[in-house]
């Protein structure tokens, strides 16, 4: 193998395909970088057997096309550092190592064995939907936080993120099953399949960050048979399929909740991360309280003390009390561009409905959390 390609781009390239890297695993393997040369193209693959992650970056090709695999942790922290715009490598024969050259600076590195390297699945031919990119981003934003991850529960579907694909909508949906996010999108064609996809939510956050990074359009969604294929542009993800049963999401959205408060989001955001700070430890509660057209929200801790706050609504409302897990609450208005919110509630036992105002970015976007009861 010998090449020669841009520094940012090979940085790029590493830099994705290393977020599937394993770590902390009995097969050191796992923690290799595959490198494959095909024609013009250096094809950089990772996986941890949960997930794999591969992508292709130009050079100039001056071998024939060949595949070895390095230490992945190194060779991001190389490509990381390296003094010139361009970089040279090669391997070389008899010794079992890879030389790259940058500038003045040259590391020769131990391959690993590309005979142990596990096989990456293959991409499918066709893909079941395909969505701009930067709709699969928000999505992702606005839903896979709302899942457990797996050190947390040994319910592995709350761990991952359902993707329900309708003929023209993709749901995308977590839940840790005290509250649930979902976020609908319009698919500009009817996907190819209708069915469930659940990833694991982890996978889906480093996606999401991975996204935020690339400049195609759109995203192709392709699936086999235990794995779920993201394609954007040069990149492809993909996430193993979790084989449990998903809960039934759509009974828990409430459908007859009266009582609407409309506030301004930031203003509504900003109180509950002050009064969050005198929330008692264990249960992280906030008191909302709806009085003559103000919101007022309030919590105390025997350890802490109290906070109060009152905030104008934008509509009159019922008077209403009920409690909520401030995190809840913060995490979805956080992550909202709209101006206002609404809450949408029956009565202190039962979930809160969470919708965004006007923001195109937010629209079919709905949040449910239940509440924490208390004795008022």
């Amino acid at each position: 193998m010998e090449f020669s390609c841009g520094r940012d781009e090979f940085l790029s390239g590493v830099k994705i395909v290393s977020r599937a890297l394993g770590r902390a695993t009995s097969m050191p393997i796992l923690a290799g970088l595959k490198l494959e040369t095909k024609k013009n193209q250096l094809m950089l693959y990772a996986t941890d057997l949960e997930r794999a992650i591969w992508c292709s970056v130009p050079i100039e090709n001056r071998g024939g096309d060949e595949a070895l695999v390095l230490n992945g942790e190194l060779l991001v922290k190389i490509a990381n550092t390296l003094p010139a715009e361009t970089l040279e490598l090669k391997t070389i024969s008899g010794t079992g190592k890879v030389e790259i050259t940058s500038g003045g600076a040259t590391f020769d590195l131990f391959r690993l064995s590309l005979e142990d390297y596990p096989e990456v699945p293959s991409l499918p031919k066709d893909p079941i939907c395909v969505l701009g990119k930067h709709q699969l981003e928000r999505s992702l934003e606005l839903v896979a936080y709302a899942a457990l991850s797996a050190r947390e529960t040994s319910r592995l579907s709350l761990t991952g993120v359902n993707l329900v694909l309708e003929k023209e909508t993709l749901k995308v949906v977590a839940t840790n099953g005290y509250r649930l996010a979902l976020k609908a999108e319009h698919l500009a064609h009817k996907a190819a399949r209708e069915g469930e996809f659940l990833v694991a939510a982890d996978s889906l956050r480093d996606l999401a960050s991975i996204l935020a990074q690339l400049d195609a359009e759109h995203a192709e969604l392709y699936q086999s048979e235990n794995y779920l294929f993201f394609k954007v542009g040069s990149v492809v993800f993909v996430g193993r399929l979790i084989e449990e049963a998903y809960p039934d999401f759509e009974k828990v959205i409430p459908k007859e909740n009266p009582i609407g408060i409309t506030v301004e989001r930031k203003l509504f955001l900003e109180a509950l991360q002050r009064v969050q700070i005198t929330a008692a430890e264990e249960s992280d509660a906030v008191i909302l309280s709806v009085e003559n057209n103000q919101l007022k929200l309030s919590s105390q801790a025997a350890e802490k003390g109290e906070a109060h706050e009152t905030l104008p609504l934008k509509k009159k409302a019922q008077a209403v009390k009920i409690s909520f897990r401030a995190e809840y609450l913060i995490d979805a208005l956080k992550r909202l561009q709209s101006d206002d919110v609404h809450v949408w509630l029956a009565d202190a036992e039962s979930a809160g409905l969470v919708e965004p105002g006007e923001s195109e970015a937010d629209q079919g976007f709905l949040y449910v959390c239940m509440p924490i009861r208390m004795d008022f």
